[in-house]
């Protein structure tokens, strides 16, 4: 298994360059369980990475675009009334699928923002006092635009926490943009491409990833960086029990990847910045948030 998901880090590589750990992360987040937000510019390949993940998990995905006029119905589905049968019948949403691109999420009204509240913690939706569940897995992979831009409505502390992680893909190097510029349009590669896993795989692959342990050591170090961000002196937000077990989660993914069964410190410094970034940032934007998450990993204690 461990080859397999080398291979789609490999794969996924090829078309967003220059990009290997941000890659490794975004496969990190999934075999995780979580969502995955991420902000940039437009233009810097986040919908290529998106639509490569899919494409080689071979699991469902839908992209949705979200704008100011976008309501919840657009995106959860409705209740149509057929004639012929004289009742309602529900239409699902493009929300139902198992990997779900929200693209420039924050261009959306916080209406239309909320709608993806109950499908990212639980896994299901409510229309019209019917719940209906969600294909498994389920990811949200959303992209923002950088919260100075003109028509953004910020995503407020409590949706910032449904994504386990956040990334900023950043442009690339002059030397990588000349391949690009040169080579093969990456979207061209996409359609090319062969899902690695078969059904269900993927989704067995990331359940092992709970067998993974965590000892007493590194969850205090985790317990460590949780108390130093309630510290009168320190800047960002204060991050919640969530947070830690966020943590845990994503630390126990990167040493999946490595093919352990057991979590280091270092495993939870890979992965401190981009679990914490958006949760220590707030309204101040994921960069600056970035730059409190690097002082809580200096500040804090490596177990040795």
């Amino acid at each position: 298994m461990s080859k397999k998901f080398h291979e789609l880090i490999s794969e996924t590589s090829q078309v967003v360059l220059d990009k290997d750990l941000e890659v490794r992360l975004a496969i990190t987040c999934m075999l995780a369980g979580g969502h995955l937000l991420i902000e940039d510019m437009p233009g810097v390949g986040k919908t290529t990475l998106v639509q490569a993940l899919g494409k080689l998990t071979g699991l469902k995905t839908q992209r949705i675009q979200f704008t100011i006029d976008l309501l919840p119905a657009d995106v959860l589905g409705s209740q149509i009334f057929n004639p012929q049968e004289h009742k309602f019948t529900f239409h699902e949403g493009p929300i139902f699928a198992q990997l779900v691109m929200a693209d420039e999420l924050n261009r959306a009204s916080p209406r239309t923002q909320s709608a993806l509240l109950q499908a990212m913690e639980e896994g299901e939706v409510s229309v019209d006092g019917t719940t209906w569940t969600l294909p498994k897995p389920f990811y949200v992979i959303a992209t923002q635009n950088p919260h100075q831009q003109t028509g953004t409505f910020p995503l407020p502390e409590s949706q910032l926490d449904r994504f386990l992680m956040s990334l900023e893909l950043n442009y690339a190097s002059k030397g990588t943009e000349m391949r690009i510029l040169q080579g093969e349009d990456p979207r061209a590669v996409v359609k090319k491409m062969k899902a690695l896993f078969a059904e269900g795989e993927f989704a067995t692959a990331a359940a092992h990833v709970e067998k993974v342990r965590l000892s007493e050591t590194v969850a205090a170090y985790i317990a460590d960086l949780l108390e130093a961000s309630r510290r009168d002196d320190f800047e960002g937000a204060p991050l919640s029990t969530r947070s830690g077990m966020a943590l845990a989660r994503a630390a126990k993914a990167w040493a999946f990847l490595d093919d352990r069964d057991f979590v280091r410190p270092e495993d939870v410094q890979k992965v401190l910045i981009p679990v914490l970034g958006h949760r220590l940032g707030g309204n101040h934007g994921i960069k600056r948030g970035r730059e409190w998450a690097t002082v809580l990993q200096r500040t804090t204690s490596v177990p040795g």
